[in-house]
């Protein structure tokens, strides 16, 4: 409402805001106690922290160790080697997120008190909806994913094995229902009870630990890239708002220009951190995505066209849903890549000619910057955008079509 003097803005709700931007992410790393702990790092806090990352990394390898002893002594059929060998590599994919989010854990709370300082020093009510479309799209990118993982938990980890009948053996004497991954009997004879249902058990948790990582990584970089996004539309908001400024406004033309570039230089500096944090996670979500689509893609035809439809129809939904997770890196990568371009072009567009000419070099100066787009990459060596994506499904079914020459 005007007044007649200059309104300023607080977020006296930031604190809900900041929950509402960061509350999925933080419940995802949280499980798997991933994310970052306080400076103080209570004594309470801690232990819980260690005691979650023993027991996600022990549910991990409790699918890696047995399923590699497998591979290398029980199995011996290829089909079967393959489809152990495709399981295990989604696996050790999981478990190198796991060590990065570790790793990264001073970077990850430096992006977060970062995101909290800005969420605190909104100026203007505009740039609080900016922030909070931005927060929800990064909402929603998080929950689909979230479905698409956990679903693929239940269906493949659940609902195959209870539907497909039990194996009988020793003439009747012996009924168990068949585990997800196979479980070498020179470790425990998994055919008996109550080693069986243990197992199976446990399998589900490892699974459920192993989506939950995929889940958390890219909540992470929709976080964090969609926040930069967010950041650098009010960049551009208060762009349109330079030369003539805000109504009731008292600040001068040098003021405004210095909160631009201020603001400019911040954003700059988060997508650099973002990069910094993100780069190996991407990597490993590109190759290890590659890989999975690859085996996923030919385990669905295969077992389509035999006598477990459901099998590849639990095939089709992982495949979906690994498919999607790559293509919500590379669709954010662009998004930002696109947003940086659009400040350039913003800085160009406003009525840079009615201002000073000391001003005017300060504008040309973030044009210039605005062109070497500041951009997210995997591992410094692919950069994550659309292009990217169809890259990786090109490559994906080329070695798909490798694969079925090779044993069809």
């Amino acid at each position: 409402m005007n007044t007649g003097k200059l309104e300023v803005y607080h977020n006296a709700s930031y604190k809900d805001d900041l929950s509402f931007n960061v509350r999925l992410t933080m419940l995802t790393l949280k499980i798997i106690g991933s994310w970052p702990r306080s400076l103080d790092r209570a004594w309470l806090e801690t232990i819980e922290h260690v005691l979650l990352n023993l027991l996600g990394h022990g549910l991990l390898a409790f699918i890696l160790i047995p399923g590699i002893v497998c591979l290398t002594i029980e199995i011996s059929d290829i089909y079967d080697k393959m489809e152990v060998a495709a399981a295990l590599s989604f696996f050790v994919m999981a478990v190198t997120k796991y060590l990065i989010f570790m790793v990264r854990e001073a970077g990850i709370r430096k992006c977060v008190d970062l995101i909290e300082n800005d969420w605190r020093n909104v100026k203007h009510g505009e740039d609080r909806e900016i922030m909070l479309n931005n927060a929800s799209f990064n909402r929603r990118l998080t929950i689909i994913c979230g479905f698409f993982m956990y679903g693929g938990v239940v269906f493949y980890y659940i609902v195959l094995p209870l539907t497909r009948p039990k194996i009988v053996e020793e003439g009747g004497n012996l009924t168990y229902t068949r585990l997800v991954y196979p479980f070498p009997p020179t470790i425990a004879d998994a055919r008996r009870r109550p080693v069986n249902e243990i197992c199976y058990a446990m399998q589900i948790l490892s699974g459920f630990v192993a989506h939950n990582v995929t889940v958390a990584a890219c909540g992470l970089v929709a976080l964090l890239a969609m926040h930069a996004c967010g950041q650098l539309q009010v960049l551009m908001a208060w762009l349109e708002k330079l030369v003539d400024g805000r109504e009731n406004d008292v600040e001068t033309l040098r003021q405004r220009l210095a909160n631009v570039v201020e603001q400019h230089v911040r954003v700059i500096n988060f997508i650099s951190l973002t990069e910094d944090v993100l780069q190996e996670i991407s990597l490993i979500e590109v190759v290890g995505c590659t890989i999975n689509i690859c085996f996923l893609g030919y385990y669905s035809m295969t077992e389509w066209d035999s006598k477990h439809p459901l099998k590849g129809f639990a095939y089709v939904i992982l495949l979906t849903s690994v498919t999607f997770n790559i293509f919500i890196f590379c669709y954010i990568g662009e998004l930002l890549a696109e947003e940086t371009v659009k400040v350039s072009e913003k800085s160009y567009m406003i009525d840079w000619y009615r201002m000073p000419w000391q001003e005017g070099l300060g504008i040309a100066l973030m044009i210039s910057m605005s062109r070497s787009t500041n951009k997210i990459t995997a591992g410094k060596i692919i950069e994550l955008s659309i292009s990217s994506f169809g890259s990786v499904i090109k490559t994906s079914f080329a070695y798909l079509n490798i694969l079925r020459t090779l044993t069809m």
